[in-house]
């Protein structure tokens, strides 16, 4: 293995090996919930990766027993309140707006934004996922060209019972087909690594002592590849999931999830249909 060169950028660590970069998310006291730190740093992270020519592939995990349990929704650390630097769009600062225009701002920006810039980095992504893999940690896992999971990782969407149709980034039916992420969603249950591979939603399933060796080993495979043939054959498959609807799907779902938020805001006692981290954590087993 080349010399490794190690960086920590708040809640992010930054790792290169030879031709790989290794992206790991570090919160894993909070299941590596994703707060805006978080997200910017991820940001930061894939930006790196993609500005240097030594890097080939980019591996994206997460520290601890988990992959992610979603977005952040009540540990000491949520900044959903903090205003950010826009990079992902241009919509106005939402921490100084109140209802839909701070909501929609901020979650066109952190979430849905985010995401699909990270889903076009013209380099090789492989999601490394153990434990849990809920909500939030969905959309990371899902804007990965490759998923490689451990025995005991799981999968769930369970915001549904928020009375919000599934989270910001809604690939559902292009990750899975349409009746599996119907009842996916539907029921809030959890999926098995192996129903995820069943159903096409990873790549590969290893025991939990084989994830790290097995995803290295692919990354280098795939790191032998010339960088400009990867990076078309990237764009031109994601090219083929937008002609299949992903890019306006995304959008659509998209106010329908803020049209949920709004109701809830409404007639619920907060935008979540009162559903706290605890009522979710109970709720999703």
């Amino acid at each position: 293995m080349s010399a490794a060169r190690t960086a920590s950028s708040g809640p992010v660590r930054y790792e290169r090996q030879g031709p790989l970069a290794l992206v790991t998310m570090d919160r894993p006291d909070y299941r590596n919930a994703q707060n805006s730190a978080m997200t910017y740093a991820l940001d930061r992270a894939f930006y790196r990766a993609a500005d240097d020519d030594e890097v080939k592939v980019v591996v994206l995990a997460g520290a601890g027993k988990h992959f992610s349990a979603g977005h952040d929704i009540g540990t000491p650390e949520r900044d959903a309140h903090l205003p950010f630097d826009r990079e992902a769009g241009l919509w106005w600062d939402h921490s100084d707006k109140e209802g839909a225009e701070s909501r929609y701002a901020r979650e066109s920006e952190v979430y849905l934004g985010m995401c699909r810039r990270w889903r076009e980095l013209p380099k090789p992504v492989i999601a490394a996922v153990q434990g849990a893999c809920v909500a939030g940690g969905l959309m990371l896992a899902w804007v990965c060209d490759l998923i490689v999971a451990s025995e005991d990782a799981f999968f769930a969407d369970p915001v549904v019972r928020m009375g919000i149709p599934g989270v910001e980034y809604f690939a559902h039916p292009w990750v899975m087909p349409p009746r599996i992420a119907k009842e996916f969603l539907f029921t809030g249950d959890r999926m098995s690594a192996r129903r995820a591979y069943e159903v096409g939603m990873v790549n590969r399933v290893v025991p939990r002592e084989q994830l790290d060796g097995t995803v290295r080993e692919l990354a280098l495979r795939i790191a032998e590849m010339p960088r400009l043939g990867l990076a078309l054959t990237k764009r031109a498959v994601n090219q083929a999931e937008d002609l299949q609807g992903l890019h306006t799907g995304l959008d659509s779902v998209f106010g329908l999830h803020h049209l949920a938020h709004a109701h809830n805001a409404e007639v619920a006692r907060d935008s979540l249909g009162g559903m706290d981290i605890r009522a979710m954590k109970e709720a999703s087993g």
